[in-house]
């Protein structure tokens, strides 16, 4: 009640009085939302990023922002922040949209003959409600009506085509859209009766029909005598003088002087040989000047304007009065409108895409694996002069639930997982998706730890920052959740990043189960395949050259595929894209150097030499040290260190055949 109070307030709802009564409180389901957090938006860059530039399609709701109507935008922002949890109503939407994929002319003709004339019907209610409205809102509000018969005929031919689908359409669009046209066929009659549409038609003038005023009339009547000696003065002086009315002598009605004539520089010559032209100024445009009758009339013009505005102002009021009655009707119109715009928009994306979006195929939620088949970014693929390169996502309850995604720096890791992200979202929207097929559960939220970034005016550091994201993701995640995360642990020393990395990743696949992806540079934790079966290993695949003769095992040459394939890679190749990113040479120089020091890739030839044995042969070799050291230990300690070393040095003596026997513990030795 404090938060609603806070609300009221800052609306200032309790001063505005034509806002009395017109709000009620109504409780809305947010388990039938998926769950979305700010961390989650940002991640998956639902919304416009102002850093990220002016490209629309940077965004997701950039990319899928083709709708026509304001009202249609608005609820495609809320759409995004609120994808379905509810199997029946994601189906109904998705075969609405692809009922509109399929006929590609009457989208068309939706999109920019009939929703582009739609106004923005929550708008004009608020005018409505704050006595605010005018004539031209009415207007408008009457022009789209007349625009709906024609919606609905379209969605009708539709609906009859599709058969079962199209029962959807009807129920959902066809049947309140005809009732809403009927319902406001009054408000057509209201409009006509108290509007002077010709008026509008001809002249863009917005006035009401004098019919409704016996003094309205009277004021019209006089308007209009005044206007004909106007264009009685008008062609007299035109006589007078020998000029041409419609070409070179103009009557116009002036912002300064009101209703006065104007002629060219060329017949400036003629006002100035008769006397009872009255020279006003001389403009770019000609010589502007009037006559004695013409001042009488133009005064008379305003003074008349004046009283039949003040009159059509007071009947204006009664006019808007009567149609702000229709304002509950017209907000209920517009969430329809909004809703059908948006569908459009969605088939609209989904067939004009570089390569058409499919429709998926969506399960009850822990009833299905996550089955992807060439999927692609939306958002990256639409990009100049990208060749978008798409990857399979499979993820199976018992078997690859839980992704660890190793590989080098630039080589689409995070792209990979985001890429899902988004496609989960899309196909709980209701929309189709950038893949060959999919096939998905439905999650209860999705949940991201991406990127790095801290909050000076908050006193969060960048590795706070993403620790307050992990705990969220540790507190709010269930079985039915999609987690992504890129990077974690990357914000402090690389022991405490590793073991933290460790222990959230053993929670999330142990504890919680959940569908995750986990991207990272700690090639370490790809050990974690070996002890639950759940648990995958994915890399992301690049060519390797070696080094050329007498250049360091840095100097390699490395192509980044951007392939997703199974198995870990235990190199980042961070050297690398510090070149790309034009360090200067001695930097990169240095950083080799110190690369090669404290890091021991091995050699081939090292490689070759390591001996490949079997589990039974380490058994074997560990129970003969644990015999040796369980032997050693239990001799006397006594004597000095010259004496103990000689003991040692018998006792191995005496064991070393049982040494010499085992391949693995001769492997051990060799390395001492």
């Amino acid at each position: 009640m404090s938060a609603l109070a806070a609300l009221i307030s800052y609306l200032e709802l309790m001063m505005d009085t034509p806002m009395h009564g017109q709000f009620h409180l109504r409780r809305h389901d947010l388990s039938q939302f998926m769950k979305l957090d700010a961390s989650a938006v940002k991640a998956l860059n639902l919304m416009p990023q102002p850093e990220l530039g002016g490209n629309k399609n940077m965004s997701l709701y950039g990319l899928l922002n083709h709708c026509k109507t304001s009202q249609g935008q608005r609820l495609l922002g809320r759409w995004l922040k609120q994808p379905l949890v509810n199997r029946h109503a994601i189906q109904r939407r998705q075969d609405m949209v692809e009922m509109f994929v399929n006929d590609s002319v009457r989208r068309r003709t939706l999109q920019d003959e009939y929703l582009k004339r739609m106004p923005d019907f929550h708008r004009i209610c608020k005018r409505f409600h704050r006595g605010g409205a005018g004539l031209e809102d009415l207007v408008r509000v009457y022009q789209a009506v007349a625009v709906l018969p024609k919606i609905i005929d379209s969605l009708d031919d539709l609906a009859k085509e599709e058969g079962m689908h199209g029962q959807v359409l009807e129920e959902d669009f066809i049947v309140p859209l005809r009732e809403k046209a009927t319902q406001l066929e009054q408000y057509s009659a209201l409009i006509e009766e108290s509007i002077d549409l010709e008026e509008l038609e001809h002249n863009h003038h917005y006035h009401l029909q004098p019919t409704l005023d016996p003094e309205l009339q009277q004021f019209r009547d006089s308007l209009l005598a005044t206007r004909d000696g106007l264009d009685e003065e008008h062609r007299r002086v035109g006589r007078k003088l020998g000029l041409d009315i419609e070409k070179k002598l103009h009557l116009e009605n002036n912002q300064v002087y009101n209703y006065s004539f104007r002629v060219t520089k060329a017949e400036a010559n003629a006002i100035r040989q008769n006397p009872w032209c009255i020279e006003l100024a001389v403009q770019k445009a000609g010589t502007i000047f009037t006559t004695e009758k013409l001042k009488e009339l133009s005064a008379e013009y305003l003074r008349l304007q004046e009283e039949y505005e003040k009159k059509q102002k007071y009947l204006i009021k009664e006019v808007v009065g009567v149609a702000s009655s229709y304002a509950p009707l017209l907000e209920e119109l517009d969430g329809t409108i909004a809703a059908l715009d948006v569908l459009v928009s969605f088939a609209h994306v989904s067939a004009n895409a570089p390569i058409p979006y499919v429709k998926p195929t969506v399960a009850e939620k822990g009833g299905s694996d996550v089955i992807v088949r060439g999927a692609r970014h939306p958002c990256l693929e639409v990009q100049d002069d990208i060749n978008f390169i798409a990857n399979d996502h499979e993820m199976r309850r018992g078997n690859s639930e839980f992704a660890i995604l190793t590989g080098p720096n630039m080589g689409g890791k995070s792209t990979y997982i985001r890429q899902l992200g988004v496609i989960a979202l899309l196909a709980q929207l209701g929309c189709f998706v950038p893949a060959d097929s999919a096939k998905l559960p439905i999650f209860d939220c999705v949940l991201a730890r991406v990127g790095a970034g801290d909050s000076q005016l908050k006193g969060v550091s960048t590795f706070m920052a993403e620790m307050l994201e992990t705990a969220t993701i540790l507190r709010s995640a269930t079985r039915d959740s999609l987690i992504i995360i890129d990077e974690l642990g990357r914000g402090t020393s690389t022991y405490d990043g590793f073991g933290l990395a460790w222990a959230i990743s053993e929670h999330i696949a142990k504890n919680i189960r959940a569908f995750c992806l986990f991207a990272t540079h700690f090639h370490e934790l790809t050990a974690m395949a070996n002890q639950m079966e759940w648990v995958k290993n994915l890399q992301v695949r690049a060519e390797v050259q070696p080094a050329p003769a007498g250049k360091s095992i840095s100097d390699r040459q490395i192509t980044l595929l951007y392939q997703v394939i199974e198995g870990h890679s235990d190199q980042s190749f961070g050297i690398h894209v510090a070149e790309l990113a034009r360090f200067p040479d001695a930097v990169v120089k240095l950083a080799k150097r110190k690369a090669d020091e404290l890091e021991d890739f091995g050699t081939e030839d090292d490689a070759a030499k390591m001996p490949k044995l079997d589990e039974g042969e380490v058994e074997q070799g560990t129970q003969i040290v644990k015999e040796f050291l369980a032997e050693w230990k239990g001799q006397s300690a006594d004597g000095s260190e010259d004496e103990q070393r000689a003991a040692l040095k018998a006792l191995v003596e005496q064991w070393q055949d049982r040494f010499d026997g085992n391949a693995w513990v001769k492997s051990v030795l060799s390395g001492l």
